[in-house]
């Protein structure tokens, strides 16, 4: 049941993504909207159904409230981002934040925490589950180390991962309108119109994020399985179709360059340890058949 649910919502998100580049002025506003609204229904949706009310109350609390407290105080004060104007595209507002802000952030912080832990070692033979094994092709970072060292692994991919969704994101949204940065400089190269302190507080805010949401979440939020294959597709599909939106359709070159360069910290690795745990148990498959006189004398 999570599976399927999560499954139809993500096809209903990807088709009005495709969508996007279609669309124009009020309309594509208004898509931007919905979009943000899927997202946050599928991931906010999927931790609940996957792990229950603890989890998702953990991610809604960490990434919505505490995607909108730092928003309006980066509004208010101009801290950590830099200062910043949201336009009224966007729907209503609250202390200068479009309510769909937060909901961006919590769309996104949870497949980059999944994709954390499937990354580290966390897969379901670990959680009593029935994916692949983490010695076999599970795991990028490898299972070695104290727990320590694990946890900052973990941390630092799903940052990262959530962090430089925004190499995307903010460009395409400047170049909408949908805010305007006060004082855009020093930026990155090919990016104008964007701070470089804004991507720096994305990582400030993101490394708090996912600090707070294993504590608050559980030891239920240590472990990835089958039910996860959606939210893993989800990151996966936003890396790749974000590439090419950006350099084909949306005209933004230098933004697809810098979000392929930065998601794929995370992405690239979760996408090889995929196909890793893929072959792993094809193989094993393999070795179970049986063998047939005479047909499989050769094998």
């Amino acid at each position: 049941m999570t599976r399927r649910i999560s499954w139809a919502l993500l096809a209903i998100l990807v088709l009005a993504q495709i969508c996007y580049p279609l669309t124009t002025g009020a309309t594509r506003a208004g898509l931007t909207v919905a979009t943000v609204v899927l997202g946050w229904l599928l991931s906010v949706g999927h931790a609940l159904l996957s792990r229950g009310p603890r989890v998702a109350a953990a991610l809604v609390a960490v990434a919505t409230g505490g995607g909108f407290a730092i928003e309006a105080i980066g509004v208010a004060t101009g801290v950590p981002f830099g200062s910043y104007d949201y336009s009224g595209e966007l729907g209503p507002k609250l202390a200068g934040v479009p309510l769909i802000i937060p909901l961006a952030w919590t769309w996104m912080a949870w497949p980059a925490w999944l994709a954390a832990v499937r990354l580290t070692g966390g897969s379901a033979s670990r959680a009593g589950g029935g994916g692949a094994t983490a010695g076999r092709g599970g795991s990028w970072t490898g299972r070695g180390g104290s727990s320590a060292g694990l946890w900052v692994r973990r941390i630092a991919l799903a940052t990262v991962g959530l962090a430089a969704w925004d190499l995307f994101l903010d460009p395409q949204m400047v170049a909408e309108g949908y805010w305007v940065w006060r004082d855009a400089t020093p930026a990155l190269p090919g990016l104008p119109g964007i701070p470089v302190s804004n991507y720096l507080g994305w990582l400030l805010f993101a490394v708090l994020m996912m600090s707070a949401l294993r504590p608050l979440a559980g030891p239920a939020a240590e472990h990835t399985d089958r039910r996860d294959h959606p939210m893993v597709a989800l990151y996966l599909w936003t890396y790749f179709s974000s590439i090419l939106a950006h350099a084909v359709f949306l005209d933004l070159p230098a933004s697809a360059l810098w979000g392929a360069a930065g998601m794929s910290v995370t992405a690239v690795p979760l996408a090889v340890t995929l196909l890793r745990a893929r072959r792993a148990r094809d193989t094993r498959r393999e070795d179970h058949q049986p063998h047939r006189p005479g047909v499989d004398a050769t094998r």
